[in-house]
């Protein structure tokens, strides 16, 4: 039983001592957003200031640990009007709920290179499960800095009026699914 022990334990921590982190190059990523408006149109929006972190030991990262998190304030649609609007208590209600964060919890395969990305996503002070599609674009050494770098795009559909969000705007003025979608490059941190 001791040695039983001792043999788990020496397994786990070799496992954790090959975990990596990587950290989100945000001159090329991106978190955004699109909802339907009047039936008819779709509106695009971004988070301007968010931070992503990976960790996997694995390098197909196929246990990889992934954590977004956006500053509220910081949604962009090129409309300074509805972004106020967004940022009211209406919707994003920035001042009471300034961050909104996915933490995963599963990753599961779905193809070559492709995942179910499950975790819990937190808008508006409101946490909900959520699954993303996650597609693993590969790792390449970066030519500028000559350090790893891993590409991913993870998208997937919410409704809003689970996380309390714009409740007064009922479809067809905005459609209760919105599609996120975060892309971009991870540099490896260690």
């Amino acid at each position: 039983m001791k040695k039983t022990l001792i043999l788990i334990t020496a397994v786990l921590l070799s496992t954790a001592s090959f975990a990596q982190t990587w950290k989100a190059d945000k001159a090329h990523s991106h978190i955004t957003f699109t909802i339907t408006h009047l039936a008819v149109s779709d509106v695009d929006g971004s988070f301007k200031n968010f931070d992503a972190t990976i960790t996997a030991a694995k390098p197909d990262f196929s246990d990889a640990k992934f954590n977004f998190t956006a500053n509220a304030a910081s949604v962009s649609t090129d409309n300074d009007m509805r972004d106020n609007h967004l940022k009211s208590a209406e919707f994003f209600d920035v001042t009471k709920y300034p961050t909104l964060t996915f933490v995963s919890n599963s990753i599961k395969p779905a193809g070559t290179n492709h995942y179910k990305l499950g975790g819990d996503l937190t808008i508006n002070g409101v946490t909900k499960p959520a699954v993303f599609d996650l597609v693993y674009r590969g790792t390449i050494t970066n030519p500028m800095t000559k350090a790893p770098d891993a590409g991913f795009v993870a998208t997937g559909t919410v409704k809003r009026s689970e996380f309390k969000f714009g409740g007064k705007y009922g479809p067809p003025m905005l459609s209760d699914e919105v599609t996120f979608k975060a892309s971009g490059e991870f540099a490896k941190a260690n």
